[in-house]
């Protein structure tokens, strides 16, 4: 399977919002999906240059399908990663790979990823991409218990290589 990165384009966000609409996703995710209005809104304000000056926004694509987006943003001075991918593409590497691909194109050390701690297939691709256990919080609203995961070497760059 190739695994590629693209810019996000309008054309990704019908797609992206199907991918949230699963149940079981935003169960693992512990974070609930949104209607059509807000869900674009959020992909609108993001996309913004002018308002979100310090993000990356990418589409992951599989032979040439769009499986999923990953993103870079900071919060509190702090950077910051997620991803998220469509169900039918769990369980195929893809995860890890787009992950891998994309930590070599940020320079922030370290930079966070904040997981629900029931979620061991992200927990998993994480690690994989070099993240440890950093520490846990409360998540916002019903996401239960999340674990902060840290990068803080380059560990990524030698998985990137591997996964291509």
């Amino acid at each position: 399977m190739n695994v590629t990165l693209r810019e996000v384009t309008q054309e990704d966000l019908p797609i992206f919002f199907e991918h949230q609409l699963d149940v079981e996703a935003t169960r693992m995710a512990a974070f609930p999906s949104r209607d059509r209005d807000a869900f674009m809104a959020h992909w609108a304000k993001i996309m913004n240059k002018a308002t979100n000056q310090t993000g990356m926004l990418n589409t992951i694509l599989a032979d040439d399908t769009v499986a999923g987006s990953v993103v870079y943003w900071e919060a509190a001075g702090d950077p910051n990663i997620g991803y998220w991918l469509g169900k039918t593409h769990w369980g195929k590497g893809i995860a890890s790979a787009a992950l891998a691909q994309f930590l070599t194109k940020i320079e922030a050390r370290p930079v966070y990823a904040h997981v629900a701690k029931h979620n061991f297939a992200s927990i998993r691709v994480l690690q994989k991409c070099g993240f440890q256990p950093s520490r846990a919080e409360r998540g916002d609203g019903n996401a239960g218990e999340e674990l902060v995961m840290e990068l803080c070497s380059d560990r990524c760059a030698t998985v990137a290589k591997n996964s291509t």
